[in-house]
């Protein structure tokens, strides 16, 4: 055991020196600014926003304004005498100009203020899935970081139990050449050394793929990064209640309060289309001014023309072939389909709310029972030690001990950190996941 402590704590402060440990939150914020699929999740969110001010735009009136220069060269050959005395054919050369300025208020436009109202819904379903995609963005790092941190921890316990071994083999040869052990006890260190060596290898390949996995989220290597420190404490949710939990998620939780939207958008839709047989009435207005003058051969002058109107226009659509009645049955059927979603969203957010409180539960009697369980073991590979060192226990007693040792440690820190990632699901859960639960799960790392 002193060996074993000795080398692991070489190990970590050879890893300390080669750089500055990253903790959970300063890995949290860089994957803020670099993630592409965080950045993705807030320019959809930009998108949607943009949805309520072109909803509004339907009910403000538009104004356009058109100008034109036109040249003209016209003949007219009269079959009687010419007007006036004029020339036949006359001919008629001139360059007309002008402008025209529109204005349409819409004064019932039902379909219009439904879109309105959809817009809202838009805006709201964009704002909670870029709150689903801050949620999500928190667990794949926290995720990352400490696949990492087991990977890491891997290789640590497997250098070290590499030495321990290396002691056991070199302890059995000198056994067998003093003849006080038989050469099987040699084999069999032999072989464990040779079993640790090959999971070292396998635990270094999956440390570097981890590391690229927390590369992707960041865009930068993760040098070393901060471990779970000794005052790590386990604490129950609050309340204790599962159910008061799911009722929670059911109210607060962004996937669900998305669909939401979308049900009441597709509702929505159906009175949308259904409007497409009411008539729409619009204040009309318009301002026109058009001047024409040029030389013509038996006519002279020009004009000057100034039009203006101001009115009130009725449009009542009586048929357009049947898409209406198309459009609305359609519309319909995408409300049904809506409903069924949402009632899918509805079932899986209650199921993943249980499933992470029941992993928090389940996480905390783990740890404790795997903290027992290491307690143990270190008990058993002293006393294998020393039963060997008498004569009642064999090599073999003492590298089984020894791997359960490794094993019970390796499990712990799973354990460990699949409960703190557990506690941060819950709180997705109920869609109270933010900073500072990454904050809070940070000053449990050193």
């Amino acid at each position: 055991m002193k060996s074993l402590r000795v080398s692991i704590l070489l190990i970590a402060a050879t890893m300390s020196q080669l750089a500055q440990a990253a903790d959970l939150l300063e890995t949290f914020r860089a994957a803020q600014a670099n993630d592409p699929m965080f950045a993705a999740a807030h320019a959809t969110l930009r998108a949607g926003q943009e949805k309520l001010p072109q909803g509004r735009s339907q009910l403000l009136p538009s104004i356009s304004l058109s100008a034109n220069s036109t040249f003209n060269d016209q003949t007219i050959q009269y079959l009687g005498a010419p007007p006036l005395g004029g020339a036949n054919p006359a001919v008629q050369r001139y360059n007309s100009y002008g402008y025209s300025l529109n204005l349409s208020q819409p004064l019932f436009r039902q379909q219009n203020w439904l879109a309105y109202t959809e817009a809202e819904l838009q805006v709201a379903q964009a704002e909670a899935q870029f709150r689903l995609a801050e949620q999500d963005l928190i667990l794949r790092v926290a995720q990352a970081y400490f696949d990492v941190l087991i990977a890491q921890d891997s290789v640590q316990l497997a250098e070290a139990q590499k030495i321990a071994i290396t002691e056991q083999l070199e302890q059995a040869k000198r056994n067998f050449e003093v003849g006080s052990a038989t050469i099987t006890d040699t084999h069999e260190a032999q072989a464990r050394y040779d079993l640790t060596v090959a999971q070292e290898i396998a635990a270094q390949h999956s440390l570097e793929i981890k590391r690229r996995a927390l590369q992707q989220l960041i865009n930068d290597m993760p040098k070393n990064i901060q471990q779970l420190g000794q005052d790590f404490k386990l604490e129950a949710p609050q309340p204790v209640d599962m159910e008061q939990w799911v009722n929670d998620a059911q109210l607060n939780n962004p996937q669900l309060v998305a669909a939401k939207a979308v049900a009441e958008i597709a509702e929505k839709e159906v009175a949308r289309n259904r409007g497409g047989h009411y008539p729409t009435m619009d204040l009309v207005a318009n301002y026109s001014k058009t001047n024409a003058n040029g030389s013509s051969l038996g006519f002279g002058g020009g004009s000057d023309v100034t039009g203006k109107s101001v009115g009130v226009q009725l449009n009542m659509p009586l048929y357009q072939g049947g898409a209406v009645n198309s459009r609305w049955r359609e519309a319909e059927a995408n409300r049904d389909r809506a409903r069924e979603e949402l009632e899918n969203v509805r079932r899986s957010v209650a199921t993943q709310t249980r499933q992470a409180y029941l992993g928090v539960v389940s996480g905390i009697a783990q740890v404790k029972a795997l903290q027992q369980a290491l307690t143990s073991s270190k008990s058993v590979l002293e006393a294998s030690k020393l039963g060997q060192e008498v004569g009642v226990r064999t090599n073999l007693d003492v590298l089984n001990a020894q791997q359960q040792l490794y094993a019970t440690r390796r499990d712990l820190f799973q354990a460990e950190y699949s409960y703190l990632v557990s506690q941060l699901r819950l709180k997705a859960a109920v869609g109270s996941l933010g900073e500072e639960d990454v904050v809070s799960v940070n000053r449990a790392l050193h």
